[in-house]
């Protein structure tokens, strides 16, 4: 079992930063490939960035490449998400995610089976 909570939303400029975290219970965490996920308000839930257990390799959506940088801390059991260059287009509640296994695509939210609350970002223009 783990358990996630994000932090880290919040509301700012269009152009700014914010760095969401994620902390994991579990003392497995190393063991586990981590993702974010979005949900805009009327939008289906989409994929952001993937950190593959382990090795730590990453993933990016395209709408953030460039913009966004997924880490994580083994050690604190944390993932982090560093969010430059803001758009107003980015405004959603942002949910962190977990799965022990993930086969090829891990931009699909099937592949995850634990979810945290989610944490919401806003961007003004």
């Amino acid at each position: 079992q783990v358990q996630l909570v994000e932090s880290g939303g919040g509301l700012v400029q269009a152009g700014g930063s914010l760095r969401l975290s994620c902390a994991a219970s579990g003392r497995t965490f190393s063991g586990y490939s981590m993702a974010w996920f979005r949900q805009a308000p009327g939008k289906e839930r989409e994929f952001v960035a993937f950190i593959r257990r382990s090795v730590g390799s990453t993933g990016y959506a395209d709408s953030v490449k460039g913009r966004f940088t997924v880490s994580r801390d083994n050690a604190k059991n944390m993932v982090y998400l560093q969010m430059n260059s803001l758009k107003p287009e980015d405004t959603a509640v942002y949910y962190c995610a977990a799965a022990g296994y993930v086969s090829g695509s891990y931009y699909s939210e099937r592949q995850y089976n634990y979810w945290g609350q989610g944490t919401q970002v806003t961007v003004s223009s």
